[in-house]
């Protein structure tokens, strides 16, 4: 039995660069730079005081009136899967539970939803006032914490914080009963859980899914974590929207940010009978896992990286001189915007020196689970538009890269679009987009 084709028919993002693919979409064209000094906490105690940090933002006006109560038990990486596969559900034109109950439009056994999420940092104060009450003579009481302590936090405060929370949430307002997962594989997350919603759509056992990523890094935990891994700028700090520069020769770090991204995928003849606006054909995807890690302490060497783009090239049926345009993780660290670059070069040969590469993370930061479904996003976009987006914050080309980064946006034919993205743990996952025929 031949597999079916699988199309985009619906982009829903959520970044401090743009809520919603246009106004995405738009901002990275005008190279507007979205980081600014954090506030949802003092970051004066930290080396990096910056991020791409989501506005005024809650996930209230994204879900149905007799949900909203749900809200305060979503962490804020729920939130953002919430609200960025409500943007997607419309974006596509489906109508879903969490749309219109009384006009359903699919069938809920055949919607599924795959959602990548990484550590769910707990409220630090809410946690702490509970913790207060459990002191004894200074010190911690773990009786007084058991008998006192634990009753200060809501008994559903633990599922405010399980990875699998962002598809719990969205398959309940969604009304998604078909196959359903959550991947926590760091930043590869999102690219694995389209993958995997792709080729679940193509063998049949579904013919639509709700399928990318989302994660909140801004916390000081994570900043912390990343603080000591030594991955974060530490000059940004006076001017926050030019910290983060992939690719760049001043380039000194990454940023963390928060956001995410959820697509619709859909079977082609299924989206074609409704006359559905279908962005880019989900085309091939690879995954592959180097044991060593992207070591960014050393020399990481991109192997794995190599093997998932080799592999969604042949997936696609494709060959390297056809890829049009390539979407990047492009972190700013520099070692691993190094590892990526010669990942590119050994997986494209020639073509790598000519095709444009387009990072993303200067414009809102590093959206780490969240980053991989916005970058597919972007590119069906750009698809969709016939537009190569430029980078944010690039001006001096890094030799030990050596790569075709476009300062402007720029009309191109493209046919194929090529994104990939490496995790620090060692996941890799690339996908092959192409122009919807």
């Amino acid at each position: 039995m031949s597999e079916r084709r699988v199309v985009i028919t619906g982009l829903g993002v959520v970044t401090a660069g743009g809520m919603g693919i246009a106004e995405l979409f738009e901002n990275i064209c005008a190279k507007s730079q979205s980081v600014k000094r954090i506030d949802l906490f003092d970051p004066s105690g930290f080396g990096c005081q910056v991020a791409g940090q989501l506005g005024d933002f809650s996930a209230r006006k994204f879900v149905p009136r007799s949900y909203r109560k749900a809200v305060k038990v979503m962490a804020r990486d729920i939130e953002i899967a919430v609200a960025a596969a409500d943007l997607a559900v419309r974006d596509a034109g489906i109508t879903t539970r969490g749309i219109d109950e009384q006009n359903v439009d699919i069938e809920s056994a055949r919607l599924g939803c795959n959602i990548g999420a990484g550590l769910i940092c707990a409220d630090l104060n809410e946690l702490g006032a509970a913790v207060n009450t459990s002191v004894t003579d200074g010190a911690f009481d773990f009786k007084k914490w058991g008998s006192e302590g634990i009753n200060n936090l809501t008994p559903l405060w633990l599922l405010k914080y399980l990875p699998n929370m962002l598809a719990c949430h969205v398959t309940i307002i969604h009304g998604a009963k078909g196959p359903s997962n959550t991947i926590t594989c760091g930043e590869a997350s999102g690219y694995l859980a389209a993958g995997e919603a792709a080729r679940t759509i193509a063998r049949g056992a579904a013919d639509a899914a709700i399928a990318g990523g989302a994660e909140s890094k801004v916390n000081p935990m994570n900043l912390l974590r990343q603080s000591l891994l030594g991955r974060v700028t530490t000059t940004g700090n006076d001017q926050p929207g030019q910290a983060c520069k992939p690719f760049d020769a001043d380039a000194d770090g990454t940023v963390i940010g928060e956001g995410g991204g959820l697509l619709i995928l859909e079977d082609q003849t299924r989206a074609a009978s409704r006359s559905a606006r279908i962005y880019a054909e989900f085309a091939g995807f690879g995954a592959a896992c180097d044991p060593d890690g992207m070591n960014y302490l050393e020399a990481p060497k991109g192997n794995g990286l190599v093997r998932a783009i080799s592999a969604a090239i042949a997936d696609a049926g494709i060959s390297p001189e056809q890829i049009d345009l390539v979407i990047p993780h492009g972190t700013g660290v520099p070692a691993e915007d190094a590892a990526e670059a010669d990942a590119l070069r050994r997986a494209l040969g020639e073509r790598a020196e000519s095709v444009p590469v387009s990072p993303l993370t200067g414009g809102f930061g590093n959206l780490f689970a969240g980053a991989g479904a916005v970058q597919l996003a972007v590119a069906a976009m750009a698809l969709h538009r016939q537009t190569i987006p430029p980078a944010v914050n690039y001006k001096k080309p890094n030799d030990a890269c050596r790569l075709n980064v476009p300062k402007e946006p720029t009309e191109a034919k493209l046919q194929c679009v090529l994104c990939c993205i490496h995790a620090t743990g060692g996941q890799d996952a690339a996908v092959v987009l192409k122009r919807y025929e």
